[in-house]
């Protein structure tokens, strides 16, 4: 079965092509016999009452230097695509949640939007962990400088970070003592008009900040453990972490379980857990990585996993 996948991402041209997760995706898909489709954010409009895009052919290549090729631009419904990945990173933006209610449109009329539109809105990557508080460690959501200050006084070493953010950005440690508390819980809160999250600090960031990639609510057995570099304490690639891949452990897997069901009741086909020790820390649903890391070290086939899973997906709609 031939599907027209289109895919939003940004620029294909400026991509990392050695890691980039959607690219290593666009390969499989095409390999699978899917003809594919490009777009990026701006060439979405309605015109009455429907989305129009303006799409380009895309043809993806093994080759890091020589990896795409696009047709020419001609304008179509967005529902005349069988899926759309929708792969543009953060931030969450108001362009961003536009976008969504773009695709939407195209949803409602039977295009398979991966992921769904309403949980790309609704599943922020941070407070989304939170409906799963058996799995998370100590944290607080506030914008309360007294309430956020009386946490770090509890658990003396406290991460903060801003509920919006990617690749580690703006994310402070604050030890005990530390009189930077005051600036940080102003910069990062905007002087109490944002809300941002506390999490206890998790010495086991040591040992990596695990990625656990999920298709349609079930855990690939291996994961990325990011290594944060020496001086930091972020494992992020973005910054500057180094990555190796491992089995998960019962905990893994137990985390997976207990967040699996939540993510295929909400259409959230490709996620991304973040885990830290014992602790689920993030839940991201935007555009998941560490998919070429993964498969490269154990051949875990993520990429075919997940377009068969598309496929399935997509057969179920039209036998309905």
């Amino acid at each position: 079965m031939a599907l027209s996948i289109g895919v939003l991402m940004d620029p294909i041209s400026s991509i990392n092509t050695t890691k980039d997760t959607t690219l290593g995706l666009l390969r499989v898909a095409s390999t699978a016999g899917h003809r594919l489709t490009y777009l990026e954010q701006s060439d979405l409009s309605v015109q009455d009452g429907e989305t129009i895009a303006s799409l380009r052919p895309l043809n993806v290549y093994d080759s890091d230097t020589d990896w795409f090729a696009l047709g020419a631009r001609y304008s179509a419904p967005l529902a005349a695509l069988d899926v759309v990945l929708m792969r543009k990173d953060p931030p969450f933006d108001m362009e961003f949640f536009y976008t969504t209610q773009l695709l939407e449109n195209a949803e409602r009329q039977g295009t398979l939007i991966v992921n769904r539109c309403a949980s790309l809105r609704d599943c922020n990557e941070k407070l989304f962990a939170t409906q799963f508080p058996q799995c998370c460690p100590p944290l607080l959501v506030s914008r309360d400088p007294a309430a956020l200050k009386a946490f770090h006084e509890a658990h003396e070493d406290v991460i903060y970070k801003p509920l919006d953010g990617m690749g580690g950005q703006s994310i402070f440690r604050v030890s005990r003592g530390d009189p930077n508390l005051n600036v940080i819980l102003e910069t990062l809160t905007k002087n109490g008009g944002e809300t941002i999250m506390a999490q206890r600090y998790l010495p086991e960031i040591k040992d990596g900040d695990k990625r656990i990639l999920m298709i349609n609510g079930e855990p690939i057995p291996f994961c990325l453990a990011r290594l944060p570099m020496a001086g930091e304490n972020r494992g992020n690639l973005a910054a500057g972490g180094s990555g190796v891949v491992q089995a998960l452990s019962d905990r893994d897997r137990w985390i997976a379980e207990q967040v699996g069901p939540a993510l295929k009741e909400k259409g959230l086909l490709f996620v991304g857990l973040d885990v830290i020790g014992d602790y689920l820390t993030e839940i991201n649903v935007t555009s998941p990585t560490c998919m070429r890391e993964i498969d490269r070290a154990e051949n875990t086939q993520i990429g075919e996993k997940l377009i068969a899973c598309i496929e399935r997906e997509v057969a179920e709609q039209r036998a309905l």
